[in-house]
C-alpha cells in the first residue's frame, strides 16, 4: 500500500479543474492511513516530489522523474496523453482518467439539439420578437432516423451512441481496428466499421461526430475530399482533438455550403487565434475545450484514484 499522495491540480481559468478540500476528504475517508498532501503551484510540487510515492496531477514533465527515486505512480484527470511525458515501466503506473464518456455526450447532444432543432434562429428570432413558426419549423430536423457516423470509437465515442440511441438515430461507429464485438445497445441497423470505409460512410451522414485522439495516426485523417464528400445538410461535431483536419479545410467547406453546420471544442491551435475565420461564422458553435468540465469533474476523478490506490499498485 502506498503511503503518501502528493496533488497538484490547479487550472487558472477553469474552477472545476482546480482541487478542493472535499476531494482531500474523499481519499481521506476511504484510505484514512494515507498521507495527502495539496500543491498550490509548481515549486512546491517539486520541492516535495523526492519524497513521492504517487502523485495527482495535469501535467509531468520528463525531467522530473529524476527528482523522484520513490515514484510508483502519476494519475491525471486528463484522458489525452500529451500532458504526462514519461510513459508506463516497471515500478511505474501511469493512470488517465476514464470518467468523461458521459460529460462529453451531454455536450455533443446539446450541440445536436442545439442545430436539429433551429435554436439558433429561434433565438435571432426572439430578438426580433417575431412569431416565426413557418421560417423556424423549416429549419429544424429530427434525430430519430438520422444517421450518425461517429469517428473514433473507442470507450468515449461508444458512451456517446449509448446515449443517443434512445433518439431513434442509425450509428455507425468507425475504429482504426476492430477488435471487440459492437455494443449490446446497437440494433440492427447499427454497425462499427474500419477506417478504410470512411470515405464511403461519409456520403450519407447526416450527423459527424469527431472523438479522435492526437497524434501522428489520426492527424489530417478527414481531408477537404472527405468535408466535401459529406450531404450539404450535415452537421460536424469535434470533441476529440483539433488536428484531425485542416481548418482553412473545414472553414471551405463551411462557407461554401458543403457542411451545414459546425460544434467546435477543440482546434489545432488552442486558444483559437482571434484571426481564425470560425469565430465570425453564423453556421458555427465555439466552445473552448469544455465539452467533459462539469462541477462533479474531479470528484470522478477522485473516485477512479481511489479505487487505484486500494489496488495497492
Amino acid at each position: 500500500m502506498l503511503k503518501n499522495l502528493l496533488i497538484y491540480l490547479t487550472h487558472p481559468h477553469v474552477g472545476v479543474w482546480n482541487f478542493q478540500s472535499r476531494q482531500v476528504d474523499q481519499i481521506s475517508e476511504h484510505l484514512p492511513q494515507l498521507q495527502v498532501e495539496v500543491c498550490q503551484n509548481s515549486n512546491e510540487f517539486k520541492e516535495k516530489l523526492p519524497e513521492a510515492e504517487a502523485v495527482a496531477v495535469w501535467f509531468f514533465k520528463r525531467e522530473w522523474l529524476d527528482s523522484a527515486p520513490r515514484l510508483k505512480l502519476i494519475a491525471t484527470p486528463a484522458a489525452g496523453t500529451e500532458w504526462i511525458e514519461v510513459v508506463p515501466r516497471e515500478g511505474l503506473d501511469i493512470l488517465h482518467g476514464r470518467f468523461h464518456g458521459m460529460m462529453m455526450a451531454e455536450s455533443v447532444l446539446g450541440a445536436l439539439l442545439y442545430f436539429c432543432k433551429a435554436f439558433e434562429l429561434s433565438r435571432q428570432m426572439q430578438a426580433k420578437k417575431k412569431w416565426a413558426q413557418r421560417e423556424i419549423s423549416e429549419e429544424i430536423t429530427s434525430l430519430h432516423g438520422a444517421q450518425v457516423t461517429i469517428l473514433g470509437f473507442g470507450r468515449i465515442g461508444r458512451t456517446i451512441a449509448q446515449v443517443l440511441k434512445p433518439f431513434g438515430c442509425r450509428i455507425t461507429g468507425i475504429k482504426r481496428i476492430l477488435k471487440e464485438e459492437p455494443p449490446n445497445f446497437f440494433g440492427p441497423n447499427d454497425r462499427v466499421v474500419a477506417v478504410d470505409q470512411l470515405a464511403d460512410v461519409l456520403k450519407t451522414t447526416d450527423h459527424l461526430i469527431l472523438v479522435l485522439p492526437g497524434g501522428a495516426e489520426t492527424a489530417g485523417l478527414l481531408t477537404r475530399e472527405h468535408l466535401q464528400s459529406l450531404p450539404s445538410h450535415c452537421f460536424l461535431y469535434n470533441v476529440g482533438r483539433g488536428n484531425a483536419y485542416a481548418e482553412e479545410d473545414l472553414v471551405y467547406a463551411l462557407r461554401e455550403g458543403r457542411l451545414r453546420g459546425a460544434y467546435l471544442d477543440v482546434f489545432g491551435t488552442e486558444p483559437l487565434p482571434a484571426t481564425s475565420a470560425l469565430w465570425q461564422m453564423p453556421n458555427v458553435l465555439i466552445q473552448p475545450h469544455l465539452s467533459a468540465a462539469s462541477p462533479q469533474y474531479l470528484d470522478l476523478f477522485v473516485h477512479e484514484l481511489i479505487v487505484k490506490l486500494k489496488e495497492g499498485i
